[in-house]
């Protein structure tokens, strides 16, 4: 059996947590020791703001940068979104972009092995294989599966492709 909370007490209630949370969600205590968090620079580094490409929220991420090369990273402090902290995938864009893992290149499994095969060869396998898979099954057979990195014009093409190619299977992967 629930109860009935009474129409007064419950804008007493809302009223006390819209103050607390007036008071309380934009105290930035942290925020006032900034240059005890100021790490020294990498030596002949410079400082670049960039965005974390992680799920397209716009977060801020201050890279250091030598000869062209991501060198470290910290968090953007007085940045809008990200206000000076990273989530747990955020805090580790580096390694993501430096790892040694990172394919950079098409590779098809041959005979058990890796092997680097060309963008033209990659593209052109990919595409007869799903001109088979249309022909046999039709076009509402792939579903077309977008990213929250793209940007409004990637997101525009995509859907065309997708209606191009006959289907309306088309999904995004934004999780914000």
């Amino acid at each position: 059996m629930s109860e009935v909370i009474a129409r007064r007490a419950f804008l007493k209630l809302a009223a006390l947590g819209a103050t607390s949370t007036m008071a309380f969600a934009n105290s930035n205590d942290k925020l006032k020791k900034v240059d005890e968090l100021k790490v020294e620079p990498y030596p002949g580094s410079k400082k670049v703001r960039t965005i974390c490409s992680i799920c397209s929220a716009g977060c801020g991420i201050e890279a250091e940068v030598k000869d062209g090369v991501w060198i470290r990273q910290d968090m953007a402090i007085s940045h809008p979104i990200s206000q000076g902290s990273h989530c747990c995938k955020g805090i580790d864009q580096i390694d993501l972009t430096k790892s040694k893992q990172r394919i950079k290149y098409p590779m098809k499994k041959v005979n058990g092995k890796w092997e680097r095969i060309s963008w033209e060869s990659a593209i052109n396998e990919i595409g007869d294989k799903m001109l088979e898979i249309r022909k046999k099954h039709g076009p509402d057979s792939v579903e077309f599966l977008g990213s929250a990195k793209f940007n409004n014009e990637q997101s525009f093409y995509f859907r065309k492709f997708a209606a191009f190619w006959g289907t309306n299977n088309i999904d995004h992967v934004a999780r914000i």
